[in-house]
């Protein structure tokens, strides 16, 4: 069991091992005292993100690797116990460099926010900067290294692995998380984009290097156009692609080239820049488009929320209606079945009373339609699902309203009036969702009148033309009144005491989301008035 345990992190440093001296090789121009003089140095940005991924135990795989390079890539001729040291110096460096990234500075290795960026390559460089001064300090002491070979070896070395780092440890921690998606069928929709890209970075290479032109520095800034672009479409995951690409053509260039460790220096510090602009400006798109389907979901779930709410006052509702629905439906029911009964009579006797047994069939289907109508608006209103906008009659809509809000009024002693101009147009909307708001604001309304203890309760529904593009309809009842400075509209802000705060709110997201708006008209005591508005259609809905 212990033995199944390990093999993979064998099987995976062996891997490492051989990817790390395999781009060692690639990347490699030439040794110069002991040091690879490259523009970048990929293996050990593969190292570097295995180390932070998995922690300080692959350190060995780059002290190993560091050997193996010295003696057959770079074939260095400094003795062994230079070369052991210099590769204990590049591990402790760079393992320190991943502990603190990870453990002290709490670096995220999906890279999703600048920080985690910055934070990376801030100890990347300062893992090169560390390695750099160490093996130069071991260098010079081994009479290895001359002070006049600092530029030639030092330098180039540490901007190399500086760069290697930017670029490949980013490239492996972001590849690490979206492994599964890395599939040919994923990839085929980008093709041609990806050759669009391939093309502008071969052209801007060969520009820079392959003409032969003695001013091929000019055309540097060329490469910052395919990395900047790739980043802006696809994010961090796009600079990363478009940076390596880059790294891999300029080295396979200057192979080519056979250019020497003086071009180096400026070639690197370009391509250092033209590395981190590429991050920060991919990692800032990935931030943005991270928040915008953020935002896009928090709408989805407060839209959802939202509905929710509404159902949950709409059975708040219902349940304060229930008994006086129940006698308003047994009423009709209770005439249904004396009716039935005397029809039978009729029938029964002799010389049978045919006209007087119609009549009183026709008024039992006319009590059962009443309940029938009752029990359908009741379930229409229950509804629950996406709102359904169609052409709404304003006084049918009023009319429906009443029937469901009226029993519980009538049931407390209070008359409710509806005074409605026979002229208002339709408006466009959901009826439900306006029935909805009527019915909030009548039921406030009846609490209102009842914690009066008003003998003679009275609300007034009135609906008119406001101008010649909106319909007004106001709600007044002469209850306790409003106390002055309430939150009204506000969610959970509600001046009863055993009220959710979110009736108001609710009607006011609904008469919002109908282009209207609804207000407060009056709060005094015995006049409260509450009025909403809705527009009329511009034309006629199709």
């Amino acid at each position: 069991m212990a033995r199944t345990t390990h093999v993979p992190s064998i099987i995976t440093a062996g891997v490492l091992l051989v990817a790390y001296v395999g781009l060692e090789w690639l990347s490699f121009i030439h040794e110069h005292k002991g040091v690879p003089v490259t523009p970048w140095n990929p293996g050990l940005g593969v190292v570097f993100a295995v180390l932070v991924l998995k922690g300080a135990a692959y350190g060995a795989v780059l002290f190993i690797g560091v050997i193996v390079a010295e003696t057959f890539v770079l074939h260095t001729q400094i003795a062994w116990s230079v070369i052991l040291a210099m590769a204990a110096l590049v591990t402790v460096s760079y393992t320190a460099a991943a502990i603190i990234a990870r453990r002290y500075l709490r670096l995220d290795t999906d890279l999703t926010h600048v920080r985690d960026v910055l934070v990376l390559m801030a100890t990347g460089a300062a893992g090169a900067a560390a390695s750099a001064v160490l093996l130069t300090v071991l260098l010079l002491a081994a009479d290895e290294l001359k002070v006049s070979d600092l530029a030639q070896s030092s330098l180039p070395l540490l901007v190399g692995d500086a760069i290697g780092i930017a670029v490949m440890t980013p490239l492996l921690l972001r590849a690490s998380l979206r492994w599964h998606d890395i599939t040919r069928k994923a990839l085929a929709p980008f093709l041609p984009e990806i050759m669009l890209y391939v093309l502008a970075t071969s052209f801007a290479l060969w520009m820079i290097i392959g003409s032969d032109s003695p001013n091929y520095y000019k055309y540097l800034s060329l490469l910052f156009l395919p990395v900047v672009a790739a980043a802006v479409r696809h994010g961090i995951d796009g600079s990363c692609l478009a940076l390596a690409a880059t790294q891999l053509g300029l080295v396979a260039l200057l192979h080519r080239y056979k250019y020497d460790a003086a071009a180096f220096t400026e070639f690197q510090v370009v391509m250092l820049v033209l590395t981190l602009t590429g991050l920060l400006v991919g990692v800032v798109v990935s931030e943005r488009q991270r928040a915008d389907r953020a935002a896009r979901e928090a709408e989805a779930r407060l839209a959802d929320l939202q509905a929710q709410a509404a159902r949950a006052a709409r059975m708040n509702m219902v349940s304060g209606m229930a008994s006086a629905l129940a006698h308003e439906i047994n009423q009709p029911m209770t005439a249904a079945r004396a009716l039935a009964r005397s029809v039978q009579q009729i029938l029964r006797s002799p010389g049978a009373d045919l006209e007087r047994a119609q009549s009183n069939l026709a008024t039992l289907v006319a009590q059962i339609d009443h309940a029938g109508g009752v029990v359908r608006r009741m379930r229409d209103f229950l509804r629950r699902g996406q709102p359904h906008f169609s052409t709404v009659d304003v006084r049918a809509m009023l009319d429906d309203a009443l029937v469901l809000a009226g029993p519980a009024a009538t049931a407390r002693g209070i008359r409710v009036d509806l005074a409605a101009d026979d002229a208002i147009p339709s408006i466009f909307g959901d009826r439900i969702q306006l029935q909805q708001v009527i019915l909030n604001l009548v039921h406030n309304a009846v609490e209102a009148i009842a914690d009066s203890h008003r003998a003679d309760g009275h609300i007034q529904i009135q609906a008119h033309l406001s101008g010649r593009d909106a319909v007004e309809i106001s709600i007044a009842d002469n209850g306790v009144g409003i106390p002055q400075g309430q939150p009204l509209f506000e969610p959970l802000a509600s001046p009863k005491t055993d009220g959710l705060g979110l009736g108001l709110s609710i009607c006011t997201s609904i008469v919002q989301a109908h282009g209207g708006r609804l207000w407060l008209q009056s709060s005094e005591r015995g006049a409260t008035e509450f009025r909403f508005s809705l527009p009329l259609p511009t034309q006629a809905p199709t």
